[in-house]
């Protein structure tokens, strides 16, 4: 299974493409299950590379776990969450991710 994901090309935070549009968090993230759902991802982050939304578009191996997809990859795990020497900064530190 697979996501695309990018950095914005506005502000660099990472992106996961969800429901039509660029999603900050990968839970929702649109899955790919086949090599078809490959493709129109990998067409859809070149269209939205070309007019300059975002940058360093990729598909990403990811997993579902309790019904939200969660990235395999270190490198992309803290992509999804932020700083690993600062909790308190980044997507981990939003208070939906500490239960508040």
């Amino acid at each position: 299974m697979k996501v695309l994901t990018a950095n914005r090309l506005s502000d660099g935070i990472a992106v996961w493409y969800a429901d039509g549009g660029w999603a900050e968090t990968v839970g929702h993230a649109d899955i790919a299950h086949d090599k078809a759902a490959e493709d129109r991802l990998e067409a859809i982050g070149a269209s939205a590379a070309a007019n300059n939304e975002v940058v360093d578009v990729n598909l990403i191996d990811v997993e579902v776990i309790d019904g939200l997809a969660e990235p395999v990859r270190l490198r992309e795990k803290i992509r999804a969450a932020g700083p690993t020497i600062r909790t308190d900064l980044g997507k981990q530190a939003a208070p939906e991710a500490i239960g508040a």
